[in-house]
């Protein structure tokens, strides 16, 4: 893909959609409710010219990273060109992450940012909004969902608004929620690659290792209250459609957790599990595009 001068459109004969066109993207620092800085990107839909799908100018998705990503890390890019066949994108970094302000707090306020971003997006003019979120992103995707519903919107104590050009902005609910390789619980250690998380997030050898090693910098404070967890979300988020998709080798989280948000559900949520691995690494261009197929449908 080639990369185009500011305010160009970009023209693209490699992507697996066919030949796009794009506008140019709108980068901006956002400003959660608690005074953190969150480095955000708009990318309006692109056009099609293989004739097989049209983006839907309503529709955006808001795309949550996991842990120790940020919105230019190419797996993350990959799924943001992915989703931006079907509706405009906007992908951002999580608090302590990349070129944002402020520590991560591994799933904890990292809903503040979220809001930041879906309050934006429908700033823009976007009827529709889908938050798709993979691994930590997952479990933020679903306590924002269940904290901002649309028919309470501005009442909660997780609401935030998001301030751009010192402008502020409320409508921060999501019409449908895609929850990728999240876990279900807190906590959880059973399991190599979460035992060393655990390490990297709660010691101080391992905090330098997240802020050097992984440019991801990490909260030293202890979660006071623990946070509402993602089964104890899920109840919430109905009437919202909800997509609870898992990989079946999945090295972080076993099968038990997307079935306990699936039954925590009670049968309002649609279950995929796949054959692949954990989160946005391991997602193959046939799963999003079927991520992509439900969303637009679930949207409204």
């Amino acid at each position: 893909m080639s990369n185009g001068p500011a305010g160009h459109v970009v023209r693209s004969t490699d992507s697996p959609y066919g030949e796009t066109i794009k506008s140019p993207p709108l980068r901006t620092l956002l400003t959660t409710e608690d005074g953190i800085t969150i480095d955000s990107v708009y990318e309006p839909p692109a056009v099609v010219y293989d004739g097989s799908r049209t983006p839907a100018r309503d529709l955006v998705f808001v795309i949550a990273h996991g842990f120790t990503g940020d919105l230019d890390r190419p797996h993350v890019r990959r799924v943001a060109e992915a989703f931006a066949q079907y509706g405009a994108v906007v992908t951002f970094s999580f608090r302590g992450h990349g070129a944002s302000g402020g520590r991560s707090t591994v799933g904890d306020r990292e809903v503040l940012d979220l809001a930041a971003a879906v309050a934006w997006a429908r700033s823009l003019g976007h009827a529709r909004v889908v938050t798709v979120g993979f691994s930590m992103g997952g479990s933020v995707v679903l306590r924002h969902a269940a904290l901002h519903p649309p028919e309470h919107e501005g009442r909660t104590e997780a609401h935030t608004a998001a301030r751009t050009d010192g402008e502020s902005h409320t409508d921060a609910h999501t019409d449908a929620v895609v929850s990728v390789s999240a876990p279900a619980r807190w906590y959880y250690r059973g399991t190599a690659p979460m035992r060393r998380l655990h390490w990297l997030v709660t010691r101080p050898a391992g905090r330098l290792v997240g802020r050097y090693g992984f440019r991801t910098r990490i909260d030293r404070q202890e979660w006071d209250p623990v946070p509402l967890s993602p089964v104890e979300a899920v109840p919430g988020i109905a009437p919202v459609p909800l997509l609870i998709v898992h990989g079946d080798r999945d090295g972080y989280f076993p099968l038990d957790h997307p079935r306990m948000l699936a039954a925590a559900a009670g049968g309002h949520a649609d279950l995929w599990l796949e054959p692949m691995g954990h989160a946005e690494h391991a997602v193959s261009a046939e799963l999003l595009a079927r991520i992509g197929d439900w969303a637009v449908t679930a949207g409204g």
